[in-house]
């Protein structure tokens, strides 16, 4: 069996390594945190502010960090990014009143913003675009798996204290930042084939006028406003109210998800490579698109199942090609373009549950998901207008992608 690391930097091997601790500790502290904030006395209004406050703050310091990247490098911006989450997480653990989390939940979004701003930066710039698309599945399955495995750790940690998830999840972070700090090489981060710093630089306004940026911006948008609003807003709802069935049903439909999505987040990566961005950004968000509508239509658990189901196969082709996108276009050191990417996804995860919400409150379930489905439509058509980025380099001329080559939007 073929290893997923070969033909990849050792850059890359490392990324993932540390970034599995991180994934398995937030796994381990999602489930708690709603619950550890309800011993405090407030309402549900109030719990969700806690879990927005963190999106909220790695929104607004996107391009901060960044700036960041682009003046320390990205193996110092990663692992202070770690520390940092490390330090308020284990701070929010000992809070003793609501006001404590918060502002402790909220202060980790900036350290949040600064580890993943610095790890798509490794990834895009360290990582040729003949192999991008399967560094970024590889990277994709060690959050996906340890996300998975995370709950239920937490669950177990949960019932010796509602604070022990806080404490392990800083312990994870204290790991990952190590791991990222003794083995991230910075001298190879960055360099493509044997060439050494070059000092080139995108900035954001020249990403801006490639058209393959705009519409990757677009993508990460919608998918992170549908796939998470859904699942993160009514769908668990969705699913015991309007379709009489149990909580058990809910994760079931989660898990199938994320089976299929990390089964086949290899060949998702692989056929990004071989076949180009535009190929599997169509069958990908084709695919997804059956399962939203299979859901807008949905009467029985069954049908919930089967179309969680295929949304997890159409995001294995999905999810790795915007990123891998914006890491083909890349000249040089380019933070605060790749923050901008971030920050497009991270404001899809804050609008998303908020207008699905409204409209199934105002309307109801069905409603929302169709216009789901409306909104996701709109990002299959963009995926057909992707100019290829795969190809952007000049055989035998230059390793690094031209920007002139790519036609800004008429």
């Amino acid at each position: 069996m073929q290893s997923p690391f070969k033909d990849l930097p050792r850059e890359i091997s490392v990324l993932v390594a540390a970034s599995f601790f991180v994934a398995v500790g937030f796994g381990i502290v999602l489930p708690a945190i709603p619950v550890f904030a309800r011993t405090f006395g407030v309402n549900n209004a109030a719990i969700g502010l806690i879990v927005s406050m963190f999106a909220i703050t790695r929104f607004a310091s996107g391009l901060i960090s960044g700036k960041l990247v682009d003046l320390f490098g990205e193996k110092a911006v990663f692992s202070s990014g770690v520390f940092m989450v490390a330090l308020f997480v284990f701070l929010a653990g000992l809070s003793t009143t609501y006001t404590q989390l918060l502002v402790f939940r909220a202060a980790g979004g900036l350290g949040s913003s600064m580890f993943s701003v610095a790890a798509g930066s490794v990834i895009m710039r360290s990582v040729d675009d003949e192999h991008r698309g399967r560094a970024q599945a590889v990277y994709n399955g060690a959050f996906l798996f340890g996300g998975v495995s995370g709950p239920a750790i937490g669950g177990l940690l949960s019932l010796i204290s509602l604070r022990a998830p806080f404490f392990a999840y800083s312990a994870l972070l204290l790991v990952s930042g190590a791991v990222a700090h003794f083995f991230l090489k910075g001298d190879k981060i960055g360099r493509r084939g044997k060439n050494l710093d070059t000092g080139e630089h995108t900035t954001v306004r020249e990403a801006l006028a490639m058209k393959p940026y705009r519409i990757a911006l677009l993508l990460v948008f919608i998918v992170n406003w549908v796939v998470f609003g859904m699942r993160a807003s009514i769908m668990p709802i969705f699913v015991t109210e309007v379709l009489d069935s149990t909580t058990a049903v809910v994760g079931y439909g989660f898990t199938l998800s994320a089976i299929f999505q990390g089964a086949l987040l290899m060949r998702g990566g692989r056929i990004s490579d071989r076949k180009g961005r535009r190929f599997a950004s169509v069958v990908g968000s084709s695919i997804a698109l059956v399962g939203i509508l299979l859901l807008t239509v949905a009467t029985h658990p069954w049908m919930y199942l089967v179309a969680m189901s295929i949304m997890g196969i159409g995001g294995a082709y999905l999810s790795t090609t915007p990123a891998s996108i914006v890491g083909d276009i890349i000249r040089g050191r380019g933070g605060q373009v790749i923050a901008i990417f971030q920050m497009a996804g991270d404001a899809g995860m804050i609008v998303g549950p908020l207008i699905i919400g409204a409209l199934s409150d105002i309307y109801s379930f069905r409603t929302a998901f169709g216009v789901s489905a409306i909104v996701f439509a709109i990002g299959v058509v963009f995926t057909t207008m992707i100019p290829e980025t795969r190809n952007s380099y000049l055989s035998g001329e230059s390793e690094k992608p031209q920007i002139n080559n790519l036609r800004p939007l008429d």
